[in-house]
């Protein structure tokens, strides 16, 4: 299945798709803890015993993993508006954390034996077996679900796929511990410990902190905005993204866009242009859940600035108001058809078109409208239609 299928696919759909890779791992997990575990007994390997009980402990992650896919997967309701994704996230913190304590103990535990000497194990080649058998299971649903991880954008699997990963190296390291105890080198087994575990605690940090900084609102990276500034480019009408913010909820991204279009367009023209520009985001960028739009006619100063032009500002009721007072002497009454109000650079410029102009020029009614009102502070410019209907 292709990226672009996945992004086809139901919130549902995905949610299957994720649990059945984990249920997969939790059921390999389950039967190399059982064949480690008995072997390790049989064999007198203490090490192979505790690498079942590890094995153990991924089979109780990867229920935690089933559990919160299929929560965080869930549709938008009136308490997550944007999804449960964050679930996903916190479920990753965890997983991450618990790949750091994995970490830990391993260090803990090799670097108590290698300064102990404590290195007795004569394994059979049973234990070799089950070690081999080991590593090349968990090898292969790292790949597998580190594969779906990535094609569902889902840190919280590929954090199960490196959970996996860890299982497989510490498998490794029991391998190097029979071998070299049965070589007469017993404390390989410590030293290569302690390396894996300090991989396993930098793979564990990783995941962790990265999902913090979700969860604290990062913003997107500035490569993937400047991707997304570049689809919106393209949008016919778009004169400008001059304001653009977004962020993760899980996998999935939030936008917030401020398009400029022309500023003498209509409101309908002006949203039709911002639905163009959604379907093109959509179609180019994968994983964008929900998009927050503003259409601006010229770009926006801060909102100090914003609020202190509202105040500056008449609304329409109060500005027809003035006028038809203004332009009682020379207007009948109902000849103003429509007026077209353009809040522009702190003024308003008004298009006023007209049912009649008996017995006036267009220049001369024009001159007589603009002296009428020429003193107003917040008027830009003033256009005078005919209409023909």
């Amino acid at each position: 299945m292709t990226s672009a299928s996945l992004s086809t696919l139901s919130r549902e759909e995905r949610s299957r798709l994720a649990q059945r890779v984990t249920v997969i791992g939790m059921v390999l997990d389950i039967a190399l803890g059982l064949l480690k575990i008995v072997i390790g007994v049989l064999a007198n390997s203490y090490a192979l015993i505790a690498d079942g009980i590890h094995s153990f402990t991924d089979a109780g992650s990867d229920t935690m993993v089933i559990l919160i896919t299929r929560y965080s997967h869930q549709e938008p309701d009136k308490e997550h508006p944007y999804g449960h994704g964050k679930f996903e996230t916190l479920g990753t913190v965890v997983m991450g954390s618990l790949l750091i304590a994995i970490a830990g103990a391993m260090a803990y535990d090799s670097t108590t034996r290698l300064f102990a000497g404590d290195a007795r194990v004569i394994p059979g080649w049973q234990a070799i077996l089950a070690a081999s058998l080991s590593i090349a299971g968990k090898e292969w649903i790292y790949r597998y679900t580190l594969k779906v991880g990535k094609q569902l954008n889902s840190d919280l699997i590929i954090a199960n796929a490196w959970h996996s990963r860890s299982d497989a190296l510490s498998s490794v390291v029991v391998l190097f511990a029979l071998l070299g105890a049965m070589a007469g080198y017993p404390w390989l087994d410590a030293a290569a410990a302690i390396i894996v575990a300090i991989l396993v605690g930098k793979i564990g940090w990783d995941l962790a902190w990265n999902s913090i900084k979700e969860l604290v609102e990062t913003s997107v990276p500035q490569k993937k905005m400047d991707e997304i500034r570049q689809v919106i480019s393209q949008v016919e009408g778009v004169r400008d993204t001059h304001f653009i913010r977004g962020r993760f909820v899980g996998p999935e991204m939030v936008l917030d866009l401020h398009l400029q279009v022309d500023p003498t367009i209509s409101v309908s023209e002006g949203h039709h242009i911002g639905l163009c520009a959604v379907s093109a985001l959509k179609q180019h960028i994968q994983h964008v859940s929900d998009i927050t739009l503003h259409i601006d006619a010229e770009e926006d100063g801060t909102l100090e600035e914003q609020m202190a032009t509202v105040s500056r500002l008449p609304q329409r009721s109060d500005l027809t108001k003035e006028l038809e007072q203004r332009w009682a002497n020379i207007l009948p009454p109902k000849a103003i058809k429509r007026q077209l109000l353009h809040y522009l650079r702190d003024k308003v410029h008004i298009e006023v078109m007209l049912n009649t102009t008996d017995g006036l020029e267009d220049h001369e009614l024009k001159n007589r409208m603009l002296a009428e009102v020429s003193d107003l502070e917040w008027l830009g410019s003033l256009r005078v239609w005919k209409s023909l209907d």
